[in-house]
């Protein structure tokens, strides 16, 4: 298990980091969500050992990463580190031999990852040849060349078309499936969502909120409700139900004690119910709940 623990990092007077804290357990996706600003990036550096952080610390199976350990990682930065004038297949073979990997082992995973990856027909193109969305393809392939038992990614969906993301989605499982511990930051909620196991919110360099989606989802204190009597809306004049509005959008809120039935006995008094919706908040919600208070 990937272990960060109480990181802590500040830039002069700037703090980038303050007791940063969350797991990332072995064949889990675990999606790293935050602000711009938030400590995202620099949490990812002091992960991959980029970044020394300033106290706490980061452990794998217990015992601290070091450089040789470190070796069973795959990185992929948000700032791509490729070389645009170099080959495809040949930029793959130098970054697995820096991964510790043979030659004929390097080239032989390169084949596979750019068959995999719908890049087979370029292997000898320039990367500077290559859209973006191709060129962060590549990246990807870097990044799990050697086959790493932990992949920690930055912004690893941003810039990919849909069947981009379906491919790296199903890279990712793959290798959760494997036993891989996985890490990646990304602004996309609906992505995140969808992928992963499990979710750390940071903000202002603290971790507030971390756990599995469904952990998170029951320990929210209300449920969104949608109440439509013969097809209007209507809100329940019940304590504990409310209206929120958040960006332009209204919805209505109940307390987890308001109980479905109190809900349903007023919506029956009201007239024909249309439509009942009463559920968990997503991550949308989650989100915001974390970063707002």
């Amino acid at each position: 298990m990937l272990r960060v623990a109480n990181i802590s990092k500040r830039y002069g007077d700037v703090v980038a980091l303050d007791n940063a804290s969350f797991d990332v357990r072995p064949g889990r996706i675990l999606g790293f969500l935050g602000r711009n600003g938030a400590g995202k990036t620099t949490t990812m550096r002091c992960v991959f050992g980029l970044v020394e952080p300033d106290t706490g610390s980061i452990t794998i199976d217990g015992a601290p990463i070091t450089d040789s350990a470190r070796l069973r990682f795959g990185y992929m930065p948000e700032e791509r580190g490729l070389y645009l004038r170099m080959k495809v297949h040949e930029q793959l073979v130098y970054f697995g031999k820096l991964s510790g990997m043979a030659k004929p082992d390097a080239s032989a995973a390169a084949d596979h990852w750019l068959s995999e990856l719908g890049l087979a027909d370029r292997r000898d193109a320039k990367l500077q040849e290559l859209s973006h969305g191709n060129q962060q393809r590549v990246q990807l392939a870097t990044a799990v060349l050697h086959d790493p038992d932990v992949l920690v990614l930055d912004e690893p969906f941003a810039g990919l078309d849909p069947i981009g993301v379906a491919s790296l989605s199903e890279v990712l499982h793959s290798f959760a499936g494997r036993g891989a511990s996985i890490l990646f930051s990304s602004h996309q909620l609906d992505l995140v969502e969808d992928v992963c196991d499990d979710v750390a919110i940071i903000h202002g360099g603290t971790v507030v909120e971390s756990g599995s989606l469904d952990d998170l989802r029951e320990r929210a204190t209300y449920r969104r409700l949608e109440i439509r009597i013969d097809g209007r809306p209507w809100t329940p004049p019940i304590e504990g139900v409310s209206t929120v509005t958040s960006g332009g959008d209204s919805h209505d809120i109940a307390d987890a004690s308001v109980s479905v039935d109190q809900l349903l006995s007023a919506a029956r008094a009201e007239g024909n119910i249309t439509r009942f919706s009463y559920r968990a908040p997503g991550l949308q919600d989650l989100f915001r709940d974390a970063v707002s208070e």
